[in-house]
């Protein structure tokens, strides 16, 4: 989607919140690519090569569309964006106006990023080929898909699995798994409609609070909804689920790394998940950390 979505990556005692690298960063080995669907920041994206120390490894498509300092403007200058759908700022969605306009620029035309350039569909797709491993990571939550999601107060477009593949020019034969992820309790940040919203004060009893990575606005949370669990993974074609938080449904789970060790009350949130999801649980995250996790996909 690009920079108005940021995740946050916690290895030992450091952060990271990146908005342009994939997440994949983490590892040393990995090749980071930018596919054509994605809107560039270059000011963000060369700030983030810096920070992580990624030079080398880190490529963008050419067509990517690019945010320049006036689609922010135009962003935060507008009431309708920024005051009713509660836009993160970023101007992705005037940019991504432009791009349907086809009056924006292209990765391919600002000098700064002339070292960055690939076909990514071209190297990902011969990556496949060879058999290696290919990991597509989206971004921001299907619950706000410019298609599927609560229209108006959604981004400024889709979210599903089918965008992301597109967004990276991998044909859908080519997709071995479909892994979407599943907070235990459904945050979301600015306006819009909350089937499942808590109060302050029940949000309060959990113990936990999230700030968005961009906005950094306190972001609402609420209970399982499994309604919207299911539909999210019929539109998305789950084949595996991830649930994450499942700390916050039960805090003896914290760091567990054994399926072994979880406890009845998380076992039983997770069984009443895999049913309404439909598709079986392969991952399951106990804390913030990448060894907190609990991978049983070969088990399934």
């Amino acid at each position: 989607m690009g920079p108005n979505a940021g995740h946050t990556v916690t290895v030992g005692d450091q952060n990271y919140g990146v908005r342009m690298i994939p997440s994949g960063f983490v590892y040393p080995d990995a090749k980071l690519c930018i596919g054509s669907g994605v809107l560039v920041d270059p000011r963000v994206f060369l700030k983030e090569i810096d920070l992580l120390g990624v030079d080398g490894r880190v490529f963008v498509d050419g067509r990517c569309g690019v945010i320049e300092e006036e689609h922010v403007a135009r962003d935060r200058g507008s009431d309708h964006l920024a005051k009713k759908i509660g836009s993160t700022g970023t101007g992705c969605g005037p940019a991504n106006s432009d791009r349907v306009l086809r009056t924006s620029r292209q990765a391919k035309d600002v000098p700064e990023l002339s070292s960055y350039i690939i076909d990514v569909a071209e190297d990902v797709n011969a990556a496949i080929n060879r058999g290696e491993n290919v990991l597509l990571e989206g971004t921001q939550g299907f619950g706000i898909s410019l298609y599927y999601g609560t229209y108006p107060y959604v981004t400024s477009k889709d979210t599903s699995a089918s965008q992301i593949a597109a967004d990276n020019g991998v044909g859908p034969t080519k997709i071995d798994d479909v892994v979407v992820v599943f907070k235990a309790y459904p945050t979301r940040v600015g306006e819009g409609p909350f089937q499942t919203e808590m109060t302050a004060a029940e949000s309060n009893t959990l113990g936990f609070q999230e700030f968005g990575t961009v906005t950094h606005r306190l972001r609402r949370i609420g209970g399982w909804d499994g309604k919207m669990a299911r539909y999210s993974a019929m539109i998305n074609g789950c084949t595996i689920a991830a649930i994450t938080g499942i700390d916050h449904v039960d805090p003896a789970c914290f760091g567990v790394t054994s399926y072994d060790d979880l406890t009845p009350k998380a076992l039983e949130f997770l069984e009443q998940a895999e049913k309404d999801i439909g598709a079986p649980i392969g991952l399951i995250s106990t804390g913030p950390e990448l060894s907190q996790i609990i991978d049983v996909r070969d088990e399934l």
